[in-house]
């Protein structure tokens, strides 16, 4: 008997010790219905059940979307394969989704992994400002980006959840959003 006590003991405080760390939940990730580079639509649902890592770019940036991109391609090399790469444009205008093909060709992008969304300017500027909560100005900027956005990471967990936003210029940062992501993949975060 002392024997089943002392386990279950052992038992209570393993699983204790193995608490999820540094848990934050900023809230849902916002709905959308946009089209994707293959001219098919796309909706927040069809990344249901998927951990996923969205930014903001767009494809004529001379400024922060280059680097943005490259990150993002290193991601898809460091993630799990399970895990989703979404770039929303924020010039929708100009960013059709034979000019986001183009792009995405670009940076090696795999079709079946990262998504490059587009749709009109209105619905782009309340899923950055008012859904993910990021700075998105279409009418300021400077003549290598014309366009102010946000050059942070979003990682959405499979519950749809934002779990956190990392910025893109550090290897750190990055380094850190590949853990979190790999581990809410797994269920350990």
């Amino acid at each position: 008997m002392r024997s089943l006590a002392a386990s279950f003991l052992a038992f209570v405080i393993l699983v204790g010790c193995r608490q999820k760390a540094n848990v934050i939940n900023y809230g849902a990730a916002p709905e959308f219905n946009l089209t994707e580079r293959s001219n098919r639509k796309v909706t927040r649902q069809d990344l249901a059940g998927k951990v996923w890592v969205a930014d903001f770019i767009f494809t004529h940036c001379a400024g922060s979307c280059p680097t943005m991109s490259s990150n993002m391609r290193k991601l898809q090399d460091k993630l799990f394969e399970d895990i989703r790469l979404v770039s929303f444009s924020v010039d929708p205008y100009r960013d059709t989704p034979e000019v986001l093909t183009e792009y995405a060709n670009r940076y090696g992008a795999d079709r079946d992994r990262w998504l490059f969304l587009t749709g009109d300017p209105e619905t782009i500027q309340k899923l950055s400002v008012g859904g993910f909560k990021l700075a998105l100005d279409p009418t300021s900027g400077t003549e290598a980006e014309p366009i102010t956005h946000s050059s942070r990471f979003v990682l959405v967990a499979r519950d749809g959840n934002i779990h956190g936003y990392y910025g893109t210029e550090e290897p750190k940062d990055l380094d850190r959003l590949v853990k979190d992501a790999n581990n809410l993949a797994l269920g350990t975060r």
